[in-house]
């Protein structure tokens, strides 16, 4: 599976994409799962009420299901201007 991380994510975690293999059926659970990946991916997700996550290009909430899915992003709240 294909995530993408932006802005300040990337910026925690040190890369914009990793490519994985997961067995996490949702949203919720990847983040647990990278949550013990590593420290930086810990601090990223710490707060989640900071983060959106999008599937296959899909605004999603976190109990969405990841059967098929080829592409995961997460990203801070998008705000108008």
């Amino acid at each position: 599976m294909d995530l993408r991380y932006f802005a300040w994510l990337r910026e925690r975690i040190g890369t914009g994409h990793e490519v994985i293999e997961t067995e996490a059926s949702t949203v919720r659970d990847l983040i647990e799962e990278l949550k013990q990946r590593s420290e930086a991916h810990a601090f990223a997700f710490s707060d989640l009420g900071s983060i959106r996550a999008a599937v296959d290009q899909d605004l999603v909430e976190f109990d969405a299901p990841l059967t098929g899915a080829r592409e995961v992003a997460f990203f801070p709240p998008m705000t108008g201007g």
